[in-house]
């Protein structure tokens, strides 16, 4: 009887979101938290692991994890939405705003878009003003647990406007760029922006 007392929640949890504007076109609600990624989940050592921004700064920067963890905390609860067409709600993250991220380097004006790095060579592209709002982040928690490594931990970079392949998992740092450089799925037929609510799911080349 459960699995069906969970199926009429999540029905009448998703009839709700949609009248209040929530979900985006073409999404189902899930209340799980379903793993998806490409390749192998990396194996995090603390002593190796660093954070580095490069490019249009003016001086390069590189953080340890002991050093990243010292930033200020913020938390920040949003909705998360894939590509694969499910959505999952008002989930609580916990880690250090992108534009507190950002305050650490002297940014040249000519920076427009940032370039995510991640482990494995991974990459996505996101428009430096997209990361500037107040609710992008990159998290170490979630729900008020330690970031698994299967969702991204020990750090992912959270944008909730944006489809969820552009939070970034096992994120090591950006690069500012003044001119748009495609990402690993953005290269392989994904959408260069992917916003949710206009279902920009794939290349329109």
């Amino acid at each position: 009887m459960a699995l069906f007392g969970d199926l009429g929640d999540r029905r009448e949890l998703e009839k709700k979101a949609k009248a209040e504007g929530r979900l985006p076109p073409g999404q189902s609600l899930t209340l799980k938290w379903p793993v998806l990624h490409y390749g192998s989940v990396p194996h995090f050592d603390a002593a190796k692991w660093d954070f580095k921004i490069s490019g249009l700064v003016e001086d390069p920067l590189r953080l340890t994890w002991k050093e990243f963890r010292a930033l200020p905390h913020a938390e920040v609860t949003s909705d998360f939405h894939c590509v694969t067409r499910w959505s999952r709600l008002d989930n609580r993250w916990k880690g250090v705003l992108f534009t507190n991220v950002l305050k650490l380097v002297k940014v040249k004006p000519e920076a427009q878009f940032a370039l995510v790095l991640a482990e494995e060579g991974y990459t996505a592209n996101v428009p430096l003003a997209d990361l500037l709002r107040p609710n992008v982040l990159f998290a170490f928690e979630h729900d008020g647990e330690p970031l698994t490594p299967e969702h991204g931990g020990p750090l992912r970079l959270i944008v909730p406007h944006l489809y969820a392949w552009k939070s970034v998992k096992w994120a090591r740092g950006f690069m500012l760029l003044d001119q748009d450089r495609l990402g690993f799925w953005e290269r392989n037929g994904y959408h260069a922006y992917g916003d949710p609510w206009k279902e920009q799911r794939y290349s329109e080349s």
